[in-house]
């Protein structure tokens, strides 16, 4: 019971971060919603189905799931954001060591983001 309240917590967290994100630069919207499906898998089945069927997020979940793929478009919206995240960091009063260090990750996260296959057809699209 207490295993299955943690996952359902953790489903319901992720997909409020990911909603969060939609809007503000730097807060990512798809890992999250991701996350939320996979808790939501391991102790909320029924979730798990809304968000499968879902119109905005059910085929980026589908994908991930069956091809590790993202879209083309999630790959540029997402450089876009981390673009912005770095120019707003260096615009920032943010300590030296955080604005060097941090374009280095996401410039590693954007290198495996791209490395990503993109989605190919499959009979339940």
């Amino acid at each position: 019971m207490l295993k299955t309240t943690g996952y359902r917590l953790l489903a319901l967290c992720s997909l409020a971060l990911g909603l969060v994100g939609i809007p503000l630069p730097g807060l990512p919207t798809v890992p999250f919603v991701l996350l939320s499906a996979w808790a939501a898998g391991k102790g909320w089945p029924q979730f798990e189905e809304w968000l499968l069927a879902h119109q905005r997020f059910g085929p980026s979940i589908r994908q991930w799931r069956q091809q590790g793929a993202v879209s083309r478009r999630a790959k540029w919206l997402a450089s876009g954001m981390m673009l912005a995240s770095m120019l707003l960091l260096w615009l920032s009063t943010a300590p030296l060591l955080l604005k060097t260090i941090l374009p280095g990750c996401l410039l590693l996260v954007a290198v495996w983001l791209w490395r990503r296959p993109q989605p190919q057809e499959t009979a339940d699209d």
